[in-house]
């Protein structure tokens, strides 16, 4: 067994695929098979099963995932961290399920690290964990309700959810609506992942509300988009409507279930400097809404 050899692995089961695997780390195909080859063969285990659509983790191979996942991730710390004690600087990956409450405390960090690079990469809550496990991103904000040992969670802040309607819709005269007058109405909402989503039908069953005609968009452009142009009715947080001069914002008052945001990074990452100064600016932002779990 050698570590090249683990790394071939690692890749591979990353990837989901050996074709794939062996462009991200730019090595052939057939070098990278006879890599994971050697290792089963020295292991003595079966680590894949083999799918016309690619590989599969074997119980063995998701074993030592697991373990190559926590190796490779203290490899990367160990040269970020000397990276950026030679050069003054570093890179610090963020991805957030929105970017209201991430490009404050990132405004904040550059303040106390002007020498930091900066990437935010935006996706759906489901996402923004996934970005994280599989080592794609540093630190992430996300709406999921998350339990997982390898994770380590802040609560962030509480969101309400609300509606927006085109100017020209009957409610754009309105100054907030009810969950009751949702009914049967046509909306706009995000795919399925989306926690904004989600929480909106937690409180639609709540009030035993159904929805008419159900335009599915997979981002918050295309939703704003598709109800601009008369699509449906859309939903959003509250914080993150801004300005758009063609739509009306409304309040829902009864609509009690909020969305949760997090603050979350990798248990065995969470002192690495970059990140440690990350949660302590987002507890600068937030205050007192930011308290550990």
């Amino acid at each position: 067994m050698s570590v090249t050899q683990l790394r071939a692995f690692h890749y591979v089961a990353m990837a989901g695929g050996y074709s794939q695997a062996a462009r991200e780390i730019s090595i052939s195909q057939s070098t990278l098979s006879a890599q994971v080859r050697q290792l089963e063969a020295s292991s003595g285990l079966s680590l894949f099963e083999r799918t016309p659509r690619g590989v599969i983790l074997t119980p063995d191979g998701r074993a030592l995932y697991n373990i190559t996942s926590r190796l490779f991730a203290a490899l990367g710390q160990a040269t970020n961290l000397l990276k950026s004690q030679r050069s003054g600087a570093g890179r610090l990956r963020v991805c957030a399920d929105g970017v209201t409450h991430a490009l404050p405390i990132l405004a904040r960090l550059r303040e106390r690290r002007p020498e930091l690079n900066f990437q935010l990469v935006i996706q759906n809550s489901d996402r923004v964990v996934e970005h994280l496990l599989q080592q794609q991103a540093d630190v992430g904000i996300s709406a999921n309700p998350l339990r997982d040992e390898r994770l380590y969670v802040r609560p962030l802040i509480n969101l309400r959810i609300g509606a927006f309607v085109p100017k020209t819709h009957p409610w754009a005269e309105r100054q907030h609506i009810d969950m009751a007058d949702l009914m049967n109405c046509p909306f706009v909402l995000r795919e399925q992942g989306s926690r904004t989503r989600a929480v909106f039908e937690e409180n639609l069953a709540e009030h035993n509300i159904r929805l008419g005609p159900v335009l599915e968009v997979t981002s918050r452009e295309g939703v704003r988009e598709a109800v601009a142009n008369g699509f449906g009715v859309g939903v959003i947080v509250d914080t993150e409507f801004g300005y758009d001069s063609r739509l009306h914002y409304l309040p829902i008052r009864d609509a009690a279930i909020m969305i949760k945001e997090h603050l979350i990074c990798l248990e065995e990452r969470r002192r690495q400097p970059m990140i440690a100064d990350f949660i302590t600016c987002a507890t600068e932002m937030f205050g007192s809404s930011t308290q550990t779990t």
